[in-house]
Order: structure tokens, then sequence, then C-alpha cells
């Protein structure tokens, strides 16, 4: 039986790269005749991993996590018809099972059937089914003919690989935020926060069309980062409002979408900037967007947060001043991305060079091993999005 290792969740602030079971094609004592054994070439480090590796969630110790996963199939059940061995697949980090009401209206991720506590489910996630997580060797996916996407190309595939391995999560729910909030040719956005969703956001918005992308974030390298393509930057630590930046940016104290990258962690403005604030970014937002705007939010939030301020807060309960959303009347979107709503559409900008997201977002490719020290490097701010090599196969 061939090893597999994985990158697991300890306890707050620590993971470690364990030996883990090799996966089989099964879910529990029931065969999966419907799912696929992956060799991963890619699989990368989320901020939503780092909730759970802060102590922000009710992850149980020895969870293996990684929901962000490329790999090439190397097993099939005999109930797979049309993905291959030997096919080079991204896969959505939302597991649908394309059966129950949900996945037929293209609402993959909250589907009905594949987890028993509530709608949606993911890999190497809290709550959301006990699947095993994908930063690792190899790893199981079922339901493969309905949730793999197939590179068309395996050389093609390889050569954008740093591009396509965002396509599990960060780049569709960028764009999902931005496409929620209406962006569209000459809009003026803005995005709060720049840290990997943030900015796969900002270069969606461009790649939708928007006149001005204007990116808020208190952390100078991310700022910088967002500058690199073109945005326009906030930096939330100054005494300046935010309505006050954005007017000395486009002459006006308002834009016309807002995006909130940043969810349940946020921090304060100004001269609370060191203080957490979980309903800071949604308030502001409400602020900034013009009447008859609209707002998405990707960023996350959870109903269950051991370590919030607040006993309100810890069940996701936050002061959010809806009265404002609703006197302008404000429209809101809100939950997972459903990646397969977008990113057939988003491979083919890849492939056809209509956008640079691994550069937008600062790719930075890893060895497994390494995985502990991304964690750190990236819980300190850094303006890099983390991708684990765990078998060698990205090239330099």
């Amino acid at each position: 039986m061939a090893g597999n290792r994985g990158v697991a969740y300890i306890e707050t602030g620590v993971v470690e790269v364990q030996s883990i079971d090799y996966p089989k094609l099964a879910l529990g004592d029931r065969p999966c005749q419907h799912g696929v054994v992956l060799k991963i070439i890619s699989t990368n480090i989320c901020g939503s991993d780092q909730h759970m590796v802060r102590g922000r969630t009710t992850a149980p110790a020895g969870l293996i996590l990684g929901h962000e996963i490329t790999g090439q199939v190397i097993e099939a059940g005999r109930d797979v018809e049309f993905i291959k061995v030997g096919d080079i697949v991204s896969v959505p980090f939302n597991i649908a099972c394309g059966r129950c009401r949900n996945c037929k209206e293209g609402k993959t991720g909250i589907c009905l059937n594949v987890n028993p506590s509530r709608p949606g489910a993911a890999y190497g996630y809290v709550d959301m089914g006990g699947w095993v997580g994908g930063q690792a060797e190899y790893v199981m996916c079922p339901y493969a003919d309905f949730n793999l996407l197939k590179f068309p190309d395996r050389d093609q595939a390889m050569a954008k690989i740093k591009d396509l391995t965002l396509l599990s999560d960060i780049f569709p729910t960028g764009y999902h935020g931005a496409v929620t909030a209406g962006v569209g040719p000459g809009s003026i956005v803005y995005v709060a926060g720049a840290g990997p969703v943030g900015l796969a956001c900002a270069a969606s918005c461009h790649l939708l069309g928007a006149a001005c992308v204007i990116v808020g974030d208190m952390i100078p390298e991310r700022l910088r980062q967002a500058r690199s393509f073109g945005c326009e930057t906030v930096d939330l630590t100054q005494s300046a409002s935010l309505t006050e930046q954005i007017e000395q940016i486009i002459g006006k104290p308002e834009v016309d979408s807002a995006v909130d990258c940043v969810g349940f962690e946020a921090r304060g403005h100004g001269a609370d900037a060191a203080k957490e604030q979980p309903a800071t970014v949604l308030n502001s937002v409400m602020e900034v967007t013009r009447a008859g705007g609209a707002i998405g939010i990707p960023g996350l939030y959870v109903t269950g947060d051991p370590g919030a301020a607040d006993e309100k807060a810890k069940i996701g309960m936050l002061s959010i001043r809806i009265g404002l959303g609703w006197a302008k009347s404000h429209s809101f979107m809100t939950g997972q991305c459903p990646v397969m709503r977008y990113h057939r559409q988003l491979m083919n900008c890849i492939l056809y060079d209509k956008v640079q997201i691994a550069k937008a977002v600062n790719v930075t490719v890893i060895t497994l091993d390494e995985a502990p020290q991304g964690y750190k490097d990236f819980d300190k701010g850094a303006a890099r999005k983390y991708v684990l090599d765990p078998h060698g196969m990205i090239a330099g």
C-alpha cells in the first residue's frame, strides 16, 4: 500500500505534517464507485484555513487541512464515466452531489446530501462534513464526473499550473464577490481586504471591466501588491476615514459596488486598528456604497467562534447597521462561492491569457514539509498565496 502524508491541525497556532491513511474509494463502510483518487499536484493554504489554525473555530485536533486541490487522477471508481486516469483536474472546494435540489439549481455550495450537519461541504474544514483535506500527497474526491474540471491539455496545464491552481477556490470566490456586487464595465469598486481573496477579487473586477478598483487594507506589503496590477489603495490605519480616502481618489465619497473579502476577524479602522471589531467591514461598505448599489460578501462569517471578543460574536451575532443598508436599498450576497458556476470560464481566461491571476496574488510555491512555516508567514500578513507542491511537480 502506498504511503500518504498530510498537514494536520494540532492546536492553536500549530500544524504539522503527519503520515496519514492512503485514500480509499469509500465513504465510511460503503464503496464510493463515483469517486477518484488524486495524486496532488498543487494544494493551497487559504485564509479560511488560518481561521481554524488561529483557534477561531471549533475545528478538532488532528483535522487534515486543505480545500484547494489540483491533481492527477490515478484511480477511478467503476461508475466514473467521463473523468479518466491520467487527467489533470481542478477540484472545487465545495463538495456537491449533483443530484439534490440545490445542486440542480446551481447552488453547489449548499448541497443537501454531502454533510449530515447542515447544507454544504468542503474538504478539510470544520463542520463541513468530515471530509479529509487535500494538503496532502493523495486525496479521494467523490462525485467525480459532476465535481471535477478537466484541463484540456496536460502540457498546457502544467505550464500554467500556478494560475490554474487558483480555480479551486480563491479565483472563483473573488470573482463571485465581484459579480454579486454588480461589478461591470465602468464600475467603481471598493474591495475590503488585500489578502489573496481580496487580490483575486480586485483582479476579477478588472476582468469584468471596472474603471477603478480601490483596495483597502492595513498591511503595507499587501497594499503594494494591489498597486502592482493597477489598483488604487487606502491604508485603513490612517487617521483619515475610509470615505475621506475614497473621496481623495475619485472625487466623491461613494463607490458603485463593494466587496467584503475580510470576514469575521476584521479590525477597526484608524485609531481602532488594533481592536477586533467583526462588524467593521460590513458597516463600512454600507457607508461607502451608493444608494441602490450592491455588496458582495465572500469573506467568511461563522456560527461558532470561541475566540470572539464577546458572547454574541461567539455565535456569529454582530452589531450590523442594517438600517443604513435598508435606507440605501442595498442588496447583499453572502455564503460560499458555488465554484462550478465560474471555474470553466475562468479556466479559459487563464488559458487564453486574459488574466494573470497568479501574479496578482503573488503565488509562492513551497514544499509540503514547508507548510508549517508557510502558515506562520501567512499569519503575519505576508502578501503571498502559498501553494504546496507535494510531489515536486511544479516547474520553478
